[in-house]
């Protein structure tokens, strides 16, 4: 199993980035996949949301309005769309899926909003 995650970056505030993240090993199209995030010094966050089919998706209040997670079940890959960055949002973003009692982590990928 791997979830590869790539598009972090420095960014300006105000900004945008597009995270991406690429699944092989287990039933992509049957896991919820989810975006969290861990700033230094701060615990892991849940940032998104989306079911297996896209018809639900969900997100922290903190990046409501701001940031679209998405799917590509043919492609097996989850989206992560942000924009409006913040010095705030600077964190490592990690992708997560679960499918019945199976979780699996991402390495991670660098966000970094600064000026």
């Amino acid at each position: 199993v791997q979830l590869v995650e790539s598009g972090g970056g420095l960014v300006q505030p105000g900004g945008s980035l597009r995270l991406s993240c690429s699944a092989s090993g287990f039933t992509f199209s049957s896991a919820v996949m989810r975006w969290y995030r861990q700033a230094p010094g701060k615990e892991r966050e849940l940032v998104a949301t989306i079911t297996s089919t896209s018809a639900s998706t969900n997100y922290a209040d903190s990046v409501k309005g701001r940031f679209t997670i998405s799917r590509d079940n043919t492609k097996n890959t989850v989206y992560l769309q942000m924009n409006s960055l913040k010095p705030e949002d600077t964190a490592v973003y990690y992708c997560h899926a679960i499918r019945g009692w199976d979780a699996y982590w991402g390495q991670g990928t660098q966000v970094t909003v600064s000026s």
